[in-house]
């Protein structure tokens, strides 16, 4: 009897670029202070869990399908509201650079 094939032969492959995703995502937050550079780390963090959820929605069913909505639905938000505050940051201080910003000194 030959051996059996694997359930989700992608799995595996689809979880650690989603983790090697979601770590590039942290490494750049942590490291830039470009507040562009920042919102694009967060979104690929945000992608990284989705691809996660995919991958994970071929044993689960369509559970992961549907969470990919709502944190496609969050990011979609967060952009409109990040966007906002980064332009509304650089009109303030011709700048983008978050180690310049202080939004509390009166």
């Amino acid at each position: 009897m030959p051996p059996a094939a694997p359930i989700a032969p992608l799995l595996g492959p689809a979880l650690g670029l989603s983790a090697v995703l979601f770590t590039l995502g942290v490494a750049g937050v942590l490291l830039r202070r470009n507040a562009i550079v920042l919102f694009m780390c967060i979104e690929l963090m945000l992608n990284a869990v989705n691809l996660a959820f995919i991958a994970l929605a071929q044993l689960q069913g369509v559970g992961g399908q549907i969470m990919v909505f709502f944190v496609m639905t969050v990011a979609a938000a967060e952009a409109a509201v990040g966007l906002a505050i980064i332009l509304a940051i650089f009109r303030h201080n011709q700048s983008v650079d978050l180690q310049n910003v202080n939004l509390l000194h009166g």
